[in-house]
């Protein structure tokens, strides 16, 4: 049990190029599948084990920090670590017949190889405790996202992976520049000790800039309005595989890096008191959502969509940190796990009807309702969570962002995220009008719904949407706990 921490990262990290040697593509995705298997299985005994001791530190090699590098879990990176091995979990057994159509037999072992180290990256920066393996893993991370999104059928996935490959260079550029004002301040790579150091400083200049060059890095790999130019071509051109474990995870870890910058490395005060940072996101969340939405609803390409859509819902995320209080960063940090779940699903759907039409063109959707109802009432069910249904992890979620709006006193914000909620109205309904209300043509094929694999693991996907919907306690209330936990205050 006290190996665990790093088990995280040497299960995926060893699996990787076993893949390559392995090669057969059954052995290699069974080996994915166990592999991300066993990693919820840590996630969750260290997210079981933090809340009934304490936060669990682990020295790599026997070194204490500062010198040495430090896993530490605490309630808040436990909770992220569960969130990305639980998509991990059910993206990888869909996967197989997915990888099969889209993606070409002989590269097989390679595309699993490269999902597994992203996976790693992911799992990286989320545990350690020090700021350069943070830089680290998330270049393993992106690295291999980039490889994995040129794998697309689209000859488009292969532009669209270099205008990632850009923007992401330039942001781990500028959070490699920040992590280096630091160091040359503080002298300590530490997290938790650099906090300490960089608290005592009188002269703070360095850390303003080091600040800033951090918060525009993570903002490139969050995809922040307006540094969000890479994520739609990047959801739509990407292998759908990729394009549901991405879009559930990778923007969701990166959301974590700044909860860690904002609350844990430079402090709060430095944040909202000093640079009036809260008023920024605010702006940028608000843009976000409605800049994301409105430009949603005219997009023909519904993975494309979707897309915009996940500029909206970070919008929302960013909104919670802006509210500086238990219940936004409670809605901020419970919006991360229920945005996972929604838009994961949503593009599994994607996939079912990538794989039997041959299309994601709004055009091509008519009567698929009836041809596919089981993968089309999945679609129905992530929609409504995206909405903000009542009984649905969205409505949590939007319910504790209203909360925190009206407890600062934000009313005109709290009507804006009850206005955002009718565009996402607007951009569903109209591919359940095309789906359920209009006929297929008349040469339409004949269709079959997805394989039983993609069926189920969707279905899994989509019903966590409705389950935690309706039983919060181990999403809202862990999520109010790690709020509590950033904010220095009791639960």
């Amino acid at each position: 049990m006290s190996q665990l921490p790093v088990f995280q990262i040497l299960l995926p990290l060893l699996a990787a190029p076993l893949s390559v040697i392995l090669r057969r593509k059954t052995l290699v995705w069974q080996l994915a599948t166990g592999v991300a298997w066993a990693s919820l299985i840590i996630a969750w005994n260290l997210l079981q084990e933090v809340q009934a001791n304490g936060p669990i530190a682990y020295h790599i090699g026997g070194w204490a920090p500062p010198f040495g590098i430090e896993y530490r879990i605490d309630i808040l990176n436990a909770f992220v670590l569960l969130i990305v091995t639980g998509i991990a979990a059910v993206v990888f057994p869909y996967a197989r017949r997915s990888v099969e159509a889209e993606i070409p037999a002989e590269k097989h072992h390679l595309f699993y190889a490269a999902l597994l180290l992203c996976l790693t990256g992911l799992l990286g920066i989320v545990i350690t405790g020090d700021a350069f393996n943070v830089f680290v893993f998330l270049e393993v991370a992106s690295l291999s996202t980039y490889s994995l999104i040129s794998l697309g059928k689209d000859k488009r996935s292969l532009t669209s992976a270099f205008q990632y490959l850009v923007m992401g260079t330039m942001g781990g550029t500028s959070i490699l520049i920040g992590i280096g004002l630091m160091y040359a301040v503080t002298g300590s790579l530490n997290m938790e000790d650099l906090a300490i150091r960089m608290a005592a400083m009188e002269d703070k200049r360095t850390l303003l800039v080091a600040f800033t060059f951090f918060c525009v890095g993570i903002s490139l790999k969050l995809a922040v309005f307006p540094l969000h130019q890479w994520l739609p071509n990047a959801y739509t051109y990407a292998p759908s595989t990729v394009t549901a474990f991405v879009a559930a995870t990778f923007t969701k870890v990166s959301f974590y890096v700044l909860l860690r910058v904002i609350f844990t490395l430079f402090g709060a005060d430095l944040a909202f008191l000093d640079l009036h940072f809260d008023k920024v996101l605010l702006v940028l969340g608000l843009l976000g959502v409605f800049t994301g939405s409105l430009v949603a609803i005219y997009q023909e390409n519904i993975k494309r969509m979707l897309a915009y859509s996940s500029v909206a819902q970070i919008g929302y995320m960013i909104i919670g940190i802006s509210f500086y209080s238990v219940n936004g960063l409670t809605g901020g940090i419970v919006h991360l796990f229920n945005h996972a779940l929604m838009k994961g699903g949503l593009f599994m759907v994607m996939g079912c009807i990538l794989l039997r039409l041959g299309s994601v063109q709004l055009s091509d959707m008519r009567g698929l309702g009836r041809r596919m109802p089981l993968t089309m009432a999945a679609f129905v069910v992530g929609g409504l969570s995206l909405i903000g249904v009542p009984l649905t992890v969205g409505f949590v979620s939007k319910w504790y962002l209203i909360l925190a709006a009206l407890e600062n006193n934000l009313w005109p914000v709290a009507l804006l995220m009850l206005v955002s909620s009718l565009l996402a109205v607007m951009y569903i309904w109209r591919v359940i009008e095309v789906a359920y209300f209009q006929k297929p043509d008349d040469d339409a094929p004949e269709l079959r719904e997805a394989p039983t694999s993609m069926l189920v693991t969707t279905w899994i996907m989509v019903g966590a949407t409705v389950v935690f919907g309706v039983f919060t306690e181990q999403t809202a209330g862990v999520a109010r706990q790690a709020a509590a936990f950033l904010l220095g205050v009791s639960p």
